[in-house]
């Protein structure tokens, strides 16, 4: 498990909007799949059939709920696309790895 998933969302005493850089460097720290879209930490988690994708789906909703920190989400057939962005700075921020990392050590396929 990475340091950064060992953070936890609430315990950052300040969110700031990070510069391209910085969201780069903490892009590396995270498995292979997820990618920057602008202001959007993206991956999409590709599965055989849907009910995989829904299960996924719960795990990221349980991450999210607890870390009071939630993406947006699209599920279909086979597919689970995962989007984090923090509203509140207007782009990324280290809450979007943190989570991202929780899901990297919860080992969701994809």
């Amino acid at each position: 498990m990475s340091n950064l998933a060992k953070k936890s969302c609430a315990d950052l005493s300040q969110v700031d909007v990070l510069s391209d850089a910085a969201a780069r460097a903490l892009l590396a720290k995270l498995d292979d799949g997820w990618a920057i879209d602008g202001s959007v930490l993206t991956r999409r988690y590709k599965t055989a059939r849907f009910a995989p994708a829904l299960m996924a789906a719960n795990a990221v909703g349980y991450v999210a709920e607890d870390q009071g920190h939630h993406p947006d989400l699209a599920l279909g057939w086979g597919y689970l696309d995962v989007r984090f962005t923090t509203h509140d700075v207007g782009g990324l921020s280290e809450k979007d790895f943190i989570c991202a990392a929780k899901l990297d050590a919860m080992g969701i396929s994809g």
